[in-house]
């Protein structure tokens, strides 16, 4: 698979993950539509570690979203850097089950709400740095 198929397997991955964040959300089920959040935000670094890397596409497998951005090359402001911190915290939390009655406690559907939109804030921009990229290479 050359870079641009990898890119666009982890973009529609996390497309998919992105409709199943609003449907865990709906539901009520609060601990994994932040979870399937982490994953979406995820799969999009992957994409765009994908498109820069043409020799080497495969994005490293790791999970700290940080660590990934920093992969890409990608400057993240405080307020960016703090919300991957946080939800970096999901992956974790909603995994392990020690972490998990804590974590239930503290995704209220405010907070969720409150999350869920730092993860959509970020899901458009690195869509747009996806798209950036596109335009760059079609000058």
């Amino acid at each position: 698979m050359d870079n641009i198929d990898l890119m666009k397997f982890w973009i529609e991955s996390s497309d998919r993950d992105y409709i199943s964040m609003i449907k865990n959300y709906e539901t009520k089920q609060y601990t994994w539509a932040l979870f399937i959040g982490h994953l979406m935000l995820e799969k999009l670094l992957k994409g765009i570690y994908a498109k820069i890397n043409k020799e080497n596409p495969y994005a490293p497998k790791i999970h700290n979203l940080n660590n990934l951005a920093s992969k890409c090359g990608i400057k993240l402001n405080e307020k960016q850097t703090r919300i991957l911190f946080t939800c970096n915290s999901f992956n974790i939390n909603a995994r392990y089950e020690d972490y998990k009655n804590n974590f239930y406690n503290k995704c209220t559907q405010q907070y969720t709400l409150e999350q869920i939109k730092n993860i959509e804030n970020m899901r458009e921009y690195f869509k747009n740095i996806i798209e950036e990229s596109k335009d760059n290479e079609e000058e």
